[in-house]
């Protein structure tokens, strides 16, 4: 009997075997589009530099060499740009993705103060805007303008991951928050104790998308950081590098022209960008086991 079901389930016809086929077939080349910009980026931070600015290197590098990475690494600021960049990315994680899980799980208790209303308030920041100028404003009278700060406490409460961690919350057994109150735990050791390690699928991928935000954030270097370029990530150091090449190529002056020798190539300046995008690259397959889960945990009750 067993060999007879065994037999029925591994029967497939010829238009499944098609759909199959097809679908890897699909599936694979939306996978080589999404890899070839990383993949045309590396290849010409190894190839020779003059056919790099000319556009010449498409699929397979010419002149391999790995200088260009010893070049980068050699450009005033940039490793003082790295270390901003490792620090915004990682006390800003930690915290955005501690306040989303603290006001989600403070947002699911009834003995809140005034609960709808503060999580009312909140949902109504994500329509509405005041704009960049206001924005700016008040980050300079904060006296946050210039100053580490500015990097995380614009983005610290983010919304979005108040409303999917409330309603992860509210889909896990309540039991276990009220037995916890009977045995006399507090509201933090109910949150560290059964709301933390319950919400880690949750809590890693909102940590995950938070960190991408972090490194890859250019604006508020932008806005509240001209003053200090000590304080420049990687992303501003590049955006620096992009605005001041279209700066001397349309100069019409000889002394403005002449300083374009001290820009950093094409391929140097890939080489900054692949070494900025790389611990992303590293680091997000560990992470990808939990992003399905934790997106979808706690969207149907039932």
């Amino acid at each position: 009997m067993k060999e007879k079901s065994r037999k029925v389930k591994m029967k497939r016809s010829v238009g499944d075997y098609a759909i199959s086929v097809i679908t890897y077939i699909v599936y694979a080349l939306f996978a080589l589009v999404c890899a070839y910009p990383f993949y045309y980026i590396f290849v010409n931070t190894i190839s020779a530099n003059d056919l790099s600015d000319k556009g010449k290197i498409l699929f397979w590098p010419q002149g391999v060499h790995f200088t260009n990475y010893v070049n980068a690494i050699q450009i005033p600021g940039l490793l003082q740009a790295a270390k901003i960049s490792v620090a915004r990315t990682f006390i800003g994680t930690a915290l955005t993705v501690l306040m989303a899980a603290f006001l989600g799980y403070m947002f699911t208790r009834e003995t809140m103060w005034k609960r709808k209303l503060w999580y009312r308030f909140i949902i109504l920041t994500m329509y509405f805007n005041a704009g960049i100028i206001p924005w700016y404003i008040t980050m300079r009278n904060l006296h946050l303008t210039n100053n580490f700060l500015a990097y995380v406490l614009p983005a610290l409460v983010s919304p979005f991951n108040v409303i999917l961690v409330k309603t992860y919350v509210e889909s896990t057994p309540r039991e276990l928050q009220d037995a916890a109150e009977i045995d006399g735990a507090s509201q933090m050791k109910i949150f560290t104790s059964i709301v933390i390690p319950l919400g880690k699928p949750i809590l890693v991928t909102m940590g995950t998308f938070a960190g991408l935000t972090y490194w890859n954030d250019w604006t508020n270097g932008l806005y509240y950081l001209v003053r200090n370029k000590n304080l420049y990530n990687i992303q501003n150091l590049l955006n620096q590098m992009v605005t001041n090449i279209q700066y001397l190529a349309s100069s019409s002056n000889s002394n403005v022209a002449s300083a374009a020798s001290a820009i950093p190539s094409t391929a140097i300046q890939m080489a900054i960008a692949f070494v900025a995008i790389l611990p992303i690259m590293l680091i997000f397959p560990f992470f990808q086991k939990y992003y399905s889960k934790g997106l979808t945990l706690g969207g149907v009750k039932g």
